[in-house]
């Protein structure tokens, strides 16, 4: 059965996950629709994305651009209204943990249109977190949940959630390992790393972005003086978010180990991690790839999306670097990767394709 499936996207994850879908829709002759919400407005975690990783060009943009969660939500699910009232599609697919995720499964529920939600299951259970908020109330919301793994499965089964479930694998270890494939082939894009950081030499590759991590001044001061001070080059690839606190907050970003960049290209992030030493990072995305990639990860918070990634120690969680002390700190952000294996967690890379045929065999007709 053919259908007609439209995706909102509007963060940078989101593109690289509506990468593999896209490619696995058209291949099983679907029609596809994607609407950018532009909830990422710079062009760096956006627009890049749709030519680097050959996504087709959005049908439709609605620049929403930044904003309170409020405001932000609003003016998505204001713009989607009448794009879906047009459009009927047999799927609206949503994709993470955003903003533009809760208001195109509110906007679509409201308008009884089947809402599957891809990545569905994750949970920090740090309430605090907004992406923890749109996680399970699209979940909740949803009509189908499309479930990376096997812990995400346990979730949504404690949550009285199993009969919407079903488990596809992760679409991000489609593109992730095509991408590697590509750059160790020397097909893809260098990893344009900040000036200052030797590609030659050990570096480390850092992003800091979350609300609870930049917000407060004190914290986001901690931060940066502990990517400051260690012993190894840091590439700090600086999300708008953090570039706007720090100056609010008269932070020097760009001081001791750190040079500072802007988002990279998906090309780019995984030639950067590949050729690093490890990363340091908030981001739930980033501590998956680094875990893909085989380079040891450290993330500045109490815990994790994907607690699969800490087996082994791949990923280790440091909310408070100041309190391991400098040294300690240096050996467990610096340290080198395990010799455990990894497994595979996270599927075989068909996650995609797996993901278009369910939506096919469960679409209303």
């Amino acid at each position: 059965m053919n259908v007609k499936v439209l995706s909102i996207v509007g963060a940078r994850p989101q593109l690289v996950k509506l990468a593999p879908i896209a490619a696995a829709l058209a291949s099983q002759d679907h029609r596809h629709v994607i609407v950018h919400t532009g909830q990422h407005y710079d062009a760096d975690l956006s627009d890049v994305f749709f030519s680097g990783l050959g996504i087709p060009d959005p049908d439709v943009h609605l620049g929403v651009g930044s904003g309170s969660h409020g405001v932000q939500t609003g003016a998505v699910m204001s713009a989607l209204d009448p794009i879906l009232e047009r459009e009927r599609p047999d799927w609206v697919l949503v994709y993470g943990d955003t903003n533009s995720t809760l208001a195109g499964a509110v906007s679509a529920v409201k308008l009884h249109l089947p809402v599957a939600h891809l990545e569905a299951g994750l949970r920090s259970f740090n309430r605090r977190m907004p992406e923890e908020h749109n996680r399970v109330l699209t979940d909740h919301a949803a009509d189908l949940l499309l479930a990376p793994t096997e812990e995400a499965m346990r979730h949504l089964a404690a949550e009285g959630l199993a009969e919407r479930s079903v488990r596809t694998g992760d679409v991000m270890v489609d593109v992730c390992l095509r991408m590697r494939d590509s750059v160790l082939a020397g097909t893809a894009g260098a990893p344009g790393l900040p000036e200052g950081i030797d590609p030659d030499q050990p570096y480390m590759v850092a992003t800091l972005h979350r609300a609870e991590n930049t917000d407060d001044a004190a914290r986001l001061g901690l931060l940066t003086d502990s990517l400051a001070d260690l012993p190894v080059p840091v590439a700090l690839l600086a999300h708008p978010r953090l570039v706007a606190r720090a100056e609010a907050h008269g932070i020097k970003l760009e001081r001791g180990a750190v040079r500072v960049g802007r988002p990279l290209p998906y090309a780019g992030m995984v030639a950067a991690v590949l050729g690093s030493q490890g990363v340091i990072t908030d981001s739930g995305g980033l501590q998956k790839e680094a875990f893909l990639l085989e380079r040891p990860c450290t993330t500045l918070r109490t815990e994790t999306e994907w607690p699969e990634t800490l087996a082994g120690g791949w990923n280790a969680l440091v909310p408070d670097p100041g309190e391991l002390g400098a040294s300690q700190w240096a050996a467990t952000a610096t340290r080198p990767a395990p010799d455990a294996p990894r497994g595979t967690p996270y599927g075989d890379g068909r996650a995609a394709e797996t993901v278009a045929a369910v939506l096919a065999e469960r679409a209303r007709g």
